[in-house]
């Protein structure tokens, strides 16, 4: 273990917080986890997790009862500090940073001399700058690297996280990491500290490119996302099949089409987009079109439900509208995960639940449904799915592979 860095506190115990303070935790490094959730540090002080990521229950148990992680609400005195915290977008798609402000203030008094404090959230271009300056005007008695450089008292970093949920603890060691620091100190620092457990390279760079190296990564892969969804609405008109097409043109050696699929969810690839086209509007034209085009596929796929739904009148002409029962498969914004952030799915069947259908969701991964769905919603198992009359698939979760459903009102927005 890095002998600098004896005690770090992590701020922000999500997806990414939680797993990255139980790794540190595992290898040696005291870690004292922070977030405003009361309900997620009581489970964790208990040794459970709140979020479901493979392995990182066990992982979590052992290293509370070590007692080498412990969770509260509030920052400690630490050797380093790292935010982990959301950074939503505005409803003008400008982003929000006001939970780092939160945690850059709620860190502030317990900074001394040496501290280092990393921003891992993703965002906006100058977001690391900005809470540079937060963190100077909650102490002026200490120097921050914009006034004082490389003789700062207190070194600032950028370093994006970039993993996959569901290996989330595999690839936060395996995965290159890159590293933006303020200065050159600040990111020598923040390499000393992430190669506590990182295999992959650690790569230096500067905090705007840091930051702007995951807005891309993510860019890169919703414009993607946009060429196979506009493809599948194009493949519709055409009367084509979209997936046979795709599988035929990916026989092109230089061609890897991806998947198309109900829209694009998560709390990355669904906002950071954004940040780039906020900062540049009138450059970043094909980002914002990306992402017009996959914010406007579960619209599509809603009205490819009601053309099913007219049809299944059509042939039953004593049922009327509020006799048709709909089945939602899958509400996470991804195969065999329980995060709904930001899901196509979930805004699916929110809006088909509020045009007064009666909604079915089978969803393997949670337990209850989330409380912004309408009451007319109903969570069930999948072995109760022959209740529903139209059956509309919008996530490639391993239970639904292998499914037959013996109906001739199936709308399949994956593909499986």
């Amino acid at each position: 273990m890095n002998s600098q860095f004896q005690h770090i506190c992590v701020i922000g115990l999500g997806y990414i917080g939680l797993p990255t303070a139980a790794t540190f935790a595992a290898h040696g490094v005291k870690v004292t986890g922070v977030d405003v959730n009361q309900h997620a540090v009581d489970m964790i002080n208990q040794g459970k997790v709140h979020i479901v990521e493979p392995d990182l229950d066990a992982l979590v148990r052992d290293v509370v009862a070590q007692q080498k992680l412990s969770a509260q609400l509030s920052p400690v005195a630490a050797d380093a500090y790292i935010v982990a915290v959301p950074t939503p977008f505005k409803d003008n798609h400008e982003p929000d940073l006001k939970y780092i402000e939160s945690a850059a203030k709620a860190l502030a008094p317990h900074l001394v001399k040496g501290n280092l404090v990393i921003l891992e959230s993703t965002s906006p271009v100058g977001a690391t700058e900005q809470m540079a300056a937060w963190l100077s005007e909650a102490r002026p008695d200490l120097t921050f690297p914009e006034q004082a450089g490389e003789q700062a008292d207190i070194l600032i970093a950028h370093c994006p996280e970039r993993v996959l949920p569901g290996k989330v603890l595999q690839e936060l060691i395996s995965n290159d990491r890159i590293i933006g620091g303020m200065t050159q100190r600040c990111s020598q620092a923040a390499i000393n500290l992430y190669k506590v457990f990182v295999k992959g390279d650690c790569i230096e760079t500067n905090a705007r490119t840091a930051e702007m190296c995951k807005l891309t990564e993510n860019s890169f892969r919703d414009v993607n996302i946009a060429f196979a969804n506009e493809l599948s609405i194009i493949c519709d008109k055409l009367d084509i099949n979209v997936w046979e097409l795709i599988q035929l043109a990916n026989r092109h050696p230089r061609v890897n089409i991806l998947q198309p699929g109900p829209g694009v969810g998560g709390h990355c690839i669904a906002v950071d987009p954004w940040f780039i086209v906020s900062k540049t509007p009138e450059q970043a034209r094909l980002i914002r079109t990306a992402r017009e085009v996959n914010d406007s596929k579960p619209e599509w796929v809603i009205d490819q439900v009601k053309i099913k739904i007219a049809e299944f009148l059509q042939a039953n002409p004593e049922k009327t509208i509020k006799d048709v029962t709909v089945a939602c498969y899958g509400l996470a914004f991804k195969p065999d995960i329980d995060d709904l952030r930001e899901s196509p799915a979930l805004e699916i069947t929110k809006q088909l639940a509020e045009q007064g259908l009666n909604v079915c969701a089978i969803e393997p991964n949670i337990q209850r449904l989330p409380s912004e769905l309408p009451s007319n919603v109903k969570l069930i198992d999948f072995k109760n799915r022959s209740q529903a009359d139209i059956h509309l698939i919008l996530v490639a979760h391993r239970q639904f592979k292998t499914m037959i459903i013996t109906s001739e009102y199936i709308l399949n927005a994956v593909g499986i």
